[in-house]
This record gives structure tokens, C-alpha cells and sequence, in this order.
């Protein structure tokens, strides 16, 4: 097979939310601006500065370096540059070179606004974790700790789905009186997040109550709770309620969520009408818009409409970003246009100026979802020529297509080799995978499989008492024993269970 022979160069999605949840103050202002205002024209000099930002790996410190080179250069950058390019940044999930940007404005002394501060704390939760953000929003001076770095911190619990920090955080808000329609959508969003949707209504009735003003956002995500309680009526009621009494917020996100709702329950008539409005409502050429409609139609299996609304994206901007191409690439694949796929994914390899391994592995991902091995290892002999790796996520495509082919030798291979390259990128696999890896090896009474599988996850720091149970099993079923494993399993800091003493007591006896 093609893929190990590159093991000394490398060793080696789900399409897009339906709904719109934004994440802090700052975006969701960003988001109404784009909404209503055509979008801001970058100059030359701020392109040049954004596509070197945009093109660099992840290399620590390399941004200062960047941005000092630009200054020796001569050429002068303003903050608001500056700004935009962090929210550039951040809307393509760069959170590292944004954070860097702004660690360089701050040993510079430029001034923070409060928003900014926000931005800063929500990125820095994104890239060193919230133990971090936490010491960050402590560290501010009270006068600092506006309902702006709140709301980043609130969001931040609610993301992360910690419950009690986010429920005491909204209550220290309210005592502040820094409440605004966000830290509600903040909280039910975390409530979509945790599965309880029947948690949004009765806080929108408290918004009303208190005359809080319902956003846009407000208004989509209690859509979305009917959406997920199967209540299609109580959807098209509120989208009634935004038409007559809140017009103003209405715009091509009201449409896309009552459009996903329709998807959702089937009614694909009223989908497609809806999408036919949410393209009317797109006042200015939107990136996010185009992606919505083109992942909308994939899902009705409109390959029609996949191909239009992915040619006016093309043609509506000067550049076609790397996300975009992601987008259309998912889409083609998912109404099994392998053939547009490739048009697509050759004419992304002849103009990107950044190798994205990630749009290749859409590719691999729809040419393995069709059982095309060769074509995907072309593909990703083609991604090691142009990208240093580590390919870890390819490696993973590739062993979930063999484990669902049962082909757990080859699924074992890009296992150990994701385990080679994990270090770089800290991954862990999946616990589905492993338990697959696990039943198998225990069917098949393969106790030198099971070892192997143990060594590769003891590697990467997962094994746990679960691990344990199938490596015993695999024991008892092949009629061995292994006395060391008592040692091992005190060594691993597993705590031993009744079932597990009862195990190791007959894999340990000699």
C-alpha cells in the first residue's frame, strides 16, 4: 500500500453549523456591521500584511518576527490594521498568530479598548486554556472588568459547557447590572450545547419580562430550541413574531435558521423557499452567506444549486479563501460530485499560496467515503510534497475507513503512525476507534494485537481502567497469562475494580 512508504516524511468533517452561535460581544458586532454595511476595502497595504500573517506555520514567535520585518521595510500600520487583521485571524481559526498580534500591540503599549481586552481574554482561553483567561480577567483592574471582558469569561464557561462557573459568573453580571441580550444568548447556547433546549423559552419570557432586547442571535437560537424539541410550529411561530414585530432584526441568518429547521424535519419544499429568501436578504457579497446556502442545498441534494451558489461565491470575490474551498469541496462530496470534487480541489492546488491540509482532507475524506483508497492516497502523496505535516488528521481518515472495512492491520499502522506524529499537535483518538480496536482484538483472541494496541496508548498517555478490562479479556479468551500486568496497572494509576481483581487474578496466576 502507498501510504507507508512516506513513513520517514510524514507519518500520517463534518460540514459546517447550520446555525450561527456567536462566540463574544465583539463578533456578534461584527457580524450585524457585515450584515447591513458593504464589506470594508482592505489596501494594499493591509493586504500585503494580512497574507503574510495568514501564511505562516505555527511557529512560536514567528509573528513579532513578521511584524518587525514589515516596520524595517517602511511601512507603517495603524491599529485599526492591526485590529482587523486579528479578526481575519480569528474568523478563520488562526487563534495563535491573532494572539501573537496582540501580544506584540501590547509590548508595544498600544492602548487597549475595552472590546479589545475582550478579544484578547477570548483568544487567550482559545489558545492556553481557561485556567489562563482566568488569571488574565483577574489580573485586570476593576475598571477594566467591564461587561465586555464578562461577557468574553461567560462565554468562555459556556463553550467549554462549564456549568456552575457560567451559572455564579451570570449572577455576579446581573449583580453588576452589565446584563444585555449576550449573556442570555451566552447561557443558552449553553443550554443547546448540553441538550436542553427547553431551557431557552423560559429565558426568553424573562428577556421580555425584563424589556431586554432581543438580537438576531436571540431570536435564531430560540428557533433552533423549537428546531431540537421537533417543535416545527413553535419555529415558524417565532419566525412570525421577528417578521411582524422586530423586523429590523431580520436578515439572511433568520432565514438560514428557519431553512435548517426545515431541513431538519424534512420539509424540503419550505427549505428550498427559505434558502430562495435567505439569498434575497444577502445585501453585500458574504462569504459565510455563500457557505450556508452551498451547505444547505448539499444537504437537500441539490447539486444544481451547489454548483450555482459556489460560482457566484467564486465570482463575487477577488480571492478564494481556503475555507471556502473546504466548503464546496464538503458539499460536492456529500451529493457525490467526485468529479466536480476534483475539478474543484485541482484548481485550489494550482493558486494556493498557503497549502491547507485541511482542504485536502476533505478530498480524502469524500474519495474514502466512496471507497476511491487510491485516489485519496494520491491525494495525500500530493499534500506530503507540499506540507511538512503532520498529517495526523489524514492519518485518522485513513483508519476509520479501514476499521469500517475491518481491516485492522492497516487500521493499526496509521494508528502507529498518528502516535508518532501526536506529540506536535496533541491528539488523542477517538474512544469509538479504540473500542473497535479493542473488541476485535478480544474476538479474535489476538493477545499480541491487544499488546501493541495497549503500547501505542500508553504512548499517548489514554489508557485507562477500560483498556485494561479488553486486555484482560483478550488474556483470558486465548488462555494465557501475563504476570507483570498487576505491576503495570499499579504503574498506569488504574484503580482496580472488583471486576478487574476477579481478571487479574486469573491472568496473573503462573
Amino acid at each position: 500500500m502507498m501510504i507507508f512508504r512516506c513513513r520517514s516524511l510524514v507519518s500520517f468533517t463534518r460540514t459546517s453549523k447550520k446555525l450561527r452561535l456567536l462566540s463574544t460581544a465583539v463578533e456578534e458586532a461584527n457580524i450585524s456591521s457585515e450584515l447591513v454595511s458593504p464589506p470594508h476595502k482592505k489596501s494594499a497595504n493591509e493586504k500585503r500584511l494580512y497574507r503574510r500573517l495568514s501564511e505562516l506555520g505555527a511557529t512560536d514567535g514567528i509573528v513579532a518576527q513578521t511584524l518587525n520585518q514589515y516596520i524595517r521595510e517602511g511601512n507603517f500600520v495603524k491599529k485599526i490594521v492591526l485590529e482587523r487583521c486579528v479578526r481575519e485571524l480569528r474568523r478563520y481559526g488562526k487563534y495563535q498568530h491573532a494572539l501573537e498580534v496582540m501580544d506584540w500591540m501590547d509590548k508595544r503599549d498600544i492602548n487597549f479598548s475595552n472590546t479589545d481586552l475582550a478579544v484578547r481574554l477570548d483568544l487567550i482561553s482559545k489558545v492556553h486554556g481557561v485556567s489562563e483567561a482566568e488569571d488574565f480577567f483577574k489580573n485586570l483592574s476593576p475598571q477594566l472588568q467591564t461587561r465586555n471582558t464578562y461577557g468574553a469569561l461567560l462565554n468562555t464557561y459556556c463553550k467549554l459547557q462549564m456549568t456552575d462557573k457560567a451559572l455564579a459568573l451570570f449572577k455576579e453580571i446581573e449583580s453588576k447590572n452589565f446584563t444585555t441580550s449576550l449573556t442570555f444568548n451566552n447561557i443558552m447556547t449553553l443550554y443547546i450545547g448540553l441538550d436542553q433546549p427547553e431551557k431557552v423559552p423560559p429565558l426568553i419570557e424573562e428577556m421580555k419580562k425584563r424589556k431586554i432586547h432581543l438580537s438576531t442571535f436571540t431570536y435564531n437560537i430560540w428557533m433552533q430550541s423549537f428546531s431540537l424539541l421537533g417543535d416545527i410550529e413553535g419555529v415558524e411561530r417565532v419566525f412570525e413574531e421577528i417578521t411582524r414585530d422586530a423586523k429590523e432584526t431580520c436578515n439572511w441568518t433568520t432565514y438560514s435558521n428557519i431553512a435548517g429547521a426545515y431541513v431538519k424535519a424534512g420539509l424540503v419544499e419550505k427549505a428550498e423557499s427559505a434558502l430562495k429568501m435567505l439569498e434575497s436578504e444577502i445585501k453585500y457579497p458574504s462569504r459565510e452567506a455563500y457557505h450556508f446556502l452551498i451547505t444547505f442545498y448539499s444537504s437537500l441534494n441539490n447539486q444544481e444549486q451547489v454548483h450555482r451558489v459556489s460560482s457566484l461565491l467564486k465570482s463575487s470575490f477577488e480571492t478564494t479563501s481556503n475555507m471556502s474551498y473546504r466548503i464546496i469541496l464538503q458539499a460536492l462530496s456529500k451529493v457525490n460530485d467526485l468529479e466536480g470534487m476534483k475539478k474543484w480541489f485541482e484548481e485550489w492546488e494550482s493558486n494556493c499560496t498557503y497549502f491547507d491540509t485541511r482542504v485536502a482532507n476533505v478530498v480524502i475524506s469524500g474519495y474514502l467515503r466512496h471507497n476511491k483508497v487510491e485516489e485519496a492516497e494520491l491525494v495525500f502523496h500530493g499534500s506530503v510534497k507540499r506540507s511538512s505535516g503532520p498529517f495526523v488528521q489524514t492519518l485518522v481518515l485513513f483508519m476509520k475507513h479501514y476499521l469500517a472495512n475491518q481491516q485492522i492491520d492497516l487500521a493499526m499502522k496509521c494508528l502507529e503512525t498518528a502516535a508518532e506524529r501526536a506529540e506536535s499537535c496533541n491528539w488523542y483518538p477517538h474512544s469509538f476507534s479504540i473500542d473497535v480496536f479493542l473488541e476485535h482484538f478480544e474476538k479474535e483472541k489476538d493477545v499480541a494485537g491487544a499488546e501493541k494496541l495497549y503500547k501505542i496508548l500508553q504512548k499517548l498517555n489514554c489508557v485507562d481502567d477500560k483498556v485494561y478490562s479488553h486486555l484482560l479479556q483478550t488474556y483470558i479468551a486465548a488462555g494465557k497469562t501475563q504476570p507483570d500486568l498487576s505491576q503495570r496497572i499499579e504503574r498506569d494509576g488504574i484503580v482496580v475494580t472488583p471486576e478487574l481483581g476477579n481478571m487479574l487474578k486469573k491472568v496473573c496466576s503462573v
